[in-house]
């Protein structure tokens, strides 16, 4: 059965849709996204699709429809952003008979943003106390990149026979490094690269191999990895040094902080208004294996 919110019916494949979108968020993000997780990620999916629907339906009620010319010129500068009218349309999937759906769709979004804009006219700006202390409390948020500096061997593996045998000769020289043996030394003799590649200098996450990134910044200054795998072949590194990123200064982030403040307080206040609509609102939903219709009356 669908989501259905005070009559209007939002069919499975906008929930899917939404839930796929927030499973792809969470695998961004490095987070365990199995499918034990999949009943989590669909509630956030019904809470976020609910929460755009009543605040979409108060708009409706409560917001006067804006005038045709409004509507066309935020038509103009949406192609605009597109880079033209063609783009735009070649872009989105839609075509220049569909444009008053369009135009539809714009008129809701401007209600909306209407009465977003209302609800939260009333807020304060953050006071410079409450944005040191935001960002003392968020440094790693404000701070460069850290830092990673480390040198390879590397072995290519273009006979998939010698595959094994090339791997053992690598866990050999491993052994001779852990026991003391000089790292560049040995990367001469053995490595497949030439001695200027050798070192790889300082570099931060996403300038390098994803394979490589995860190994490297996993370990410690002056330890020796052991031997694995990307695409290209086997790998064997040393941290040789790591730098810590510093923290930005307050007074060049500061505008990044205040509007996330101000962001905060708005996704909280239009919150407290869909809580409030949630009270008078008849959500209804049954889960695809359930037997029962489950009925929310908030």
């Amino acid at each position: 059965m669908p989501l259905v919110i005070n009559s209007q019916t939002i069919g499975d494949d906008v929930i899917d849709q939404e839930f796929s979108a927030i499973k792809a968020h969470y695998e961004s993000l490095g987070s365990i996204s199995c499918c034990e997780r999949d009943g989590e990620f669909r509630g956030y999916a019904r809470d976020n699709i609910t929460f755009r629907a009543l605040l979409t339906q108060e708009a409706q009620r409560t917001i006067s429809e804006p005038a045709a010319e409004e509507v066309a010129q935020a038509y103009d500068k949406l192609k605009e952003e597109h880079g033209g009218g063609d783009r735009f349309y070649a872009n989105s999937g839609f075509t220049p008979e569909q444009d008053e759906l369009i135009r539809r769709d714009l008129s809701l979004n401007l209600q909306v943003e209407t009465l977003r804009a209302e609800t939260c006219k009333a807020l304060s700006a953050p006071t410079e106390t409450e944005c040191r202390q935001f960002y003392d409390s968020n440094l790693d948020q404000f701070s460069d990149e850290d830092e990673v500096c480390a040198s390879h061997i590397f072995k290519s593996v273009r006979e998939v026979e010698k595959r094994e045998e090339i791997f053992k000769a690598l866990c050999v020289v491993r052994q001779r490094l852990v026991d003391g043996a000089d790292f560049t030394e040995l990367a001469r003799e053995h490595s497949d690269k030439p001695a200027e590649e050798i070192d790889l200098g300082y570099f931060k996450r996403g300038e390098l191999m994803d394979e490589f990134e995860v190994v490297a910044f996993s370990m410690k200054t002056g330890e020796v990895s052991p031997v694995f795998c990307t695409p290209h072949g086997f790998h064997l590194a040393k941290v040789t040094a790591r730098k810590a990123g510093k923290p930005k200064p307050f007074d060049e982030v500061r505008a990044e902080i205040e509007a996330e403040l101000i962001a905060q307080r708005q996704d909280a206040k239009l919150q407290e208004l869909v809580d409030e609509l949630k009270k008078t609102a008849k959500i209804e939903y049954t889960e695809p294996d359930d037997g029962f219709d489950e009925h929310e009356h908030d």
